[in-house]
């Protein structure tokens, strides 16, 4: 046990359950591991009580916030770099040091697409990062380049790829060696040894990213659909092969439709519905549309001419260099194979009020508040001290900021947001009615759940990291402690 002088308690505050409710109770902490304990076992098997109490004024103390989306803050943008690595290494540090003031503990830098050769050198510098007072760093998230390119948003249509050689591909563009192994993950998130992948992107519907999936959620990565274009039956099929998340929801895919509801329509997915028509097998060779032709319409193996989407996606023309899936009616289904339980994905949310109408937030969060996880989709311009106006972005492009909305100069396309993870949170409570409780678990324990690391992030169980963010009754931060040490605290 540490000495007495490592032990903190702090009382009459607000502790946010796992179930989101909050409660009346002390919480201990051990400065000297870093992490939360369990008081009455320390008290009785050790007889050591807190030398230091702090008094939190009955507001509330949660897990620290984690942020499975972010792209860059404070001037510093994750997906550039510029030949320098001490540079980009102190960019990371940057961010790592003042992300906290807005309560946020943990982080998923997100690299957008980039030109293939690219990818190696930043996701190796993106490894788990963690420093004294900083936020930690949990390794990369790759938004691209699989991504389909009718929904590409503000990701670069020349970068763009498909997968025709499946989780091969995935290694050729990302580099083997920066795909983490399960063990890795779970063993030693932190560790600046670990390879850095955590989360990967991409369009299920493209040529060989079906193929993908199973092998990239075996090595402890989480499989993410999104900038897609995929119908009910392949996101379907996607989550039965691994996929669990769904990036920034109702952005960049189709919108719900009665009939399709595509990659929305997952969440009110019953697993008690057999898809194992779906997620037993991929299609088997052949079953993509070959090269780079036009998917709208295709002859198949009988002769007759069909269309590549249903009704629900009628306005959306498949460019070139965009092959998808035929349709299920024409998929081979394979046998013998063990079938797996389908269960609905996490969804990642942007709040600022501007990606998603508060009513499409209430009803997302209706449908299925198990698997809620606010996102920022934050870019570098994210600094609560930035004011409003044109700023550089990148390839000589420049955003201009509104508030919290971004949009590219001379475009009306959003590229990211500018808000932080507390005002999503406040925002999320007006606009669904939901606790202030039940708002903090969709930015803390349901991301660290998403990821497989609730054990150590996003919790307040005994043995956590004692990441821990202050907050007023109103959701305001008013302070954040890393490593059960203050990082940072409001001005008085």
């Amino acid at each position: 046990m540490s000495s007495p002088n490592s032990l903190l308690c702090f009382t009459n505050c607000l502790l946010p359950q796992e179930d989101g409710s909050l409660i009346q109770k002390d919480l201990w902490v051990d400065q000297a591991a870093g992490t939360i304990l369990d008081a009455q076992k320390t008290f009785y098997l050790s007889r050591e009580r807190p030398t230091e109490i702090i008094d939190l004024g009955g507001n509330i103390l949660s897990p620290g916030l984690l942020d499975i989306q972010l792209n860059g803050a404070y001037g510093f943008d994750f997906s550039i770099y510029e030949g320098d690595d001490q540079k980009y290494r102190d960019g990371l540090h940057l961010i790592a040091q003042n992300i906290v003031e807005t309560g946020v503990t943990s982080i998923l830098p997100t690299v957008i697409t980039q030109e293939k050769t690219l990818y190696p050198k930043l996701l190796d510098l993106l490894k788990p990062y963690t420093a004294p007072k900083c936020a930690t760093l949990l390794g990369w998230h790759a938004e691209g380049p699989f991504l389909q390119i009718a929904k590409r948003g503000a990701h670069a249509p020349p970068f763009l790829l498909t997968a025709p050689s499946a989780f091969k591909t995935f290694e050729d563009v990302y580099g083997a060696a920066n795909l983490a192994d399960k063990e890795d993950w779970l063993m030693g998130c932190t560790s600046d040894t670990t390879s850095g992948v955590r989360m990967i992107t991409a369009a299920p519907e493209l040529d060989g990213v079906m193929d993908a999936i199973s092998e990239v959620t075996k090595r402890g990565v989480v499989f993410s659909i999104g900038h897609s274009i995929a119908s009910t039956d392949i996101a379907a099929a996607a989550v039965c092969n691994g996929a669990s998340l769904i990036t920034h929801l109702f952005n960049a895919m189709p919108q719900l439709h009665h009939r399709d509801p595509s990659i929305i329509g997952l969440l009110g997915a019953s697993s008690s519905f057999s898809y194992a028509n779906f997620g037993t097998s991929t299609p088997t060779s052949g079953a993509f549309s070959s090269g780079g032709a036009p998917a709208l319409s295709r002859t198949t193996s009988k002769g007759s001419l069909y269309k590549a989407t249903s009704e629900a996606f009628d306005d959306v023309a498949t460019p070139l260099g965009s092959p998808v899936l035929r349709p299920q009616a024409e998929t081979v289904v394979g046998t013998g194979k063990e079938e797996r339980e389908f269960k609905r994905p996490f969804y990642g949310l942007i709040v600022d009020g501007i990606h998603i109408h508060p009513n499409s937030v209430r009803l997302a969060y209706s449908a299925y508040p198990e698997g809620c996880v606010l996102v920022t989709d934050a870019m570098k311009i994210l600094d609560p001290k930035l004011k409003d106006g044109i700023h550089e972005w990148r390839d000589g492009k420049n955003f201009v900021k509104e508030g919290d909305k971004l949009y590219l100069e001379g475009t009306d396309t959003l590229a990211g947001s500018a808000v932080t993870l507390d005002k999503c949170i406040r925002n999320f409570v007006q606009f669904t009615g939901c606790t202030l409780g039940e708002a903090l678990k969709c930015a803390t324990y349901n991301p660290a759940k998403c990821l497989g690391i609730e054990g150590k992030k996003g919790t307040l169980r005994a043995g956590a990291d004692a990441d821990l963010t202050v907050l007023s009754k109103e959701g305001r931060v008013l302070g954040t402690w890393v490593g059960g040490r203050r990082a940072w605290e409001v001005e008085a």
